[in-house]
């Protein structure tokens, strides 16, 4: 089955708003309802919305949907349209007052490519949410959504940055479960590189216009404190595949989400390697 086909069959859907004149997008991952979430930053300059709820021992299990979008801080209001469309499908946390989605949003500074003035809003977040509230699974891979204007490679400066982009993978076992990395790269190391005695002085390290954000899917049943360490997994990729990484002007975020959809009869620990196996593939393909 194509890694499209079984996203759709778990009842996840993808959908992107894409501006590839302005070099900015937003990706939405909405999620079947009773999906369990946890992440975790490492970068030092985040951009990111109800990550607070992530954490392990916070009340709120599972989350609707996620998003991942260009614009750095202008870009986490693409989550009000994503909020608003699940309000509207009936969706959200039960409270006395009514169904409250739960969003979790992370962006990336990609202003320094295409038009600044040009941001994802709720606008362009609703267009996305839309498609994927329907069941669509579009483009995983590429120059679109948040990964319109994601580069690699700024550690050198404007002579050694390259375009990147969104990048995926899935593994599954014999048991029918599956883990899968979905990321959008902008990281300010080198993609594919290793640790070298020879590297040189960084270019403008004040400058905090990178960030590499990533979602850690599964249709394993398991709790939040192993999403927990699946988004740890899922930074130990982002350390393989990029050099050098976590670094003070990347706001690195990883999100685990697992849809409870299929048993797993596997040792937690396969998840992990999964998820860490997953995440270096799916950044490596973007170089």
């Amino acid at each position: 089955m194509r890694p499209e086909d079984q996203l759709r069959a778990t009842s996840i859907g993808v959908g992107h708003w894409t501006d590839p004149v302005a070099r900015t997008g937003c990706t939405v991952v909405v999620l079947p309802e009773g999906t369990v979430a946890s992440g975790e930053i490492r970068g030092g300059a985040p951009a990111t919305r109800e990550f607070g709820l992530l954490d392990p021992t916070a009340s709120v299990q599972t989350i609707d949907a996620v998003v991942l979008s260009g614009g750095s801080a202008f870009g986490l209001a693409a989550a009000d349209g994503v909020v608003a469309e699940l309000e509207t499908a009936g969706r959200g946390y039960p409270t006395s007052s009514g169904r409250v989605p739960i969003v979790v949003g992370m962006s990336l500074y990609d202003l320094g490519v295409g038009r600044a003035d040009i941001r994802p809003g709720p606008l362009q977040g609703a267009s996305a949410a839309t498609a994927a509230i329907s069941g669509e699974v579009q483009d995983l891979t590429g120059a679109v959504g948040a990964g319109t204007g994601a580069t690699q490679g700024k550690w050198g400066g404007p002579q050694t940055m390259r375009d990147a982009g969104l990048g995926f993978h899935l593994i599954q076992n014999d048991d029918d479960v599956w883990v899968a990395a979905l990321v959008a790269v902008n990281a300010f190391g080198f993609i594919g590189a290793a640790p070298s005695d020879s590297i040189g002085e960084p270019w403008d390290p004040s400058a905090g216009q990178n960030t590499t954000i990533g979602l850690i899917l599964t249709n394993a049943v398991v709790d939040k404190l192993v999403c927990h360490r699946l988004a740890h997994a899922g930074h130990s990729g982002y350390a393989k595949a990029t050099f050098p990484s976590h670094t003070a002007v990347d706001g690195d975020a990883v999100v685990a989400a697992a849809t409870g959809s299929v048993p797993n009869h596997f040792h937690p620990m396969w998840l992990r390697a999964a998820a860490e196996s997953a995440m270096t593939t799916a950044v490596l393909s973007v170089a």
